[in-house]
């Protein structure tokens, strides 16, 4: 009966610091390392979609090296980046990437535009299966970004706020604020100015 007696006010400290949030600083962090995880494959798909789009295009508008040129080079540079174990709280490394995928959205953003002026290749089949897989990834980076967002934002209000702050100094002072996406100034700008509508 003594045993009892003392391991009952263990059992429910024990309790209440599970209710505590006592776990909750590994598990946003494990979801923020899978959210990343859906973020670096969208992209990666994105990239793997580049070399059969510019070869399609290529061939209806092979005088359109620049562009082309581009697109190559700014997939290049993020197929070569090698991404630290830390990316997701070291700020240099988060921002390379993020510069470099920014690079590559706006290089595809050009070739879209060239695109338009070639009917033949708008009217491809190959052309337009990949320009919908391209579009379909899009939106899935767009998702993933948002989950990432939303995941990275529960994580680092845990680490700055009671409980959570606390649990961090005492359990996990390894646990660093992770890195967020942010909006460029010229995306800021193009969100800022809405479109004119001009009618003749």
């Amino acid at each position: 009966m003594r045993g009892l007696v003392r391991f009952f006010p263990i059992a429910v400290l024990l309790g209440l610091l599970t209710g505590c949030g006592i776990n909750n600083i590994p598990t946003f962090d494990e979801e923020t390392t899978a959210k990343w995880s859906q973020v670096v494959n969208q992209y990666k798909r994105r990239a793997d979609l580049i070399p059969n789009l510019v070869k399609t295009v290529q061939g209806y508008a092979s005088h359109e090296k620049d562009v082309l040129t581009q697109v190559t080079e700014a997939r290049a540079k993020v197929s070569q980046m090698q991404l630290p174990p830390d990316v997701l709280s070291n700020p240099d490394a988060f921002k390379s990437f993020e510069q470099n995928q920014s690079q590559l959205t706006s290089a595809l953003s050009r070739l879209m535009l060239v695109v338009e002026r070639y009917p033949d290749l708008k009217a491809s089949q190959n052309f337009l299966a990949l320009q919908s897989q391209l579009e379909g990834t899009e939106n899935r980076i767009s998702v993933a970004r948002r989950d990432y967002i939303e995941a990275v934002k529960v994580y680092n209000t845990e680490l700055r706020t009671i409980p959570g702050r606390w649990w961090r100094d005492f359990l996990y002072p390894e646990a660093q604020p992770k890195q967020n996406f942010s909006v460029a100034e010229d995306e800021m700008k193009q969100i800022e100015k809405a479109p004119e509508v001009q009618f003749n």
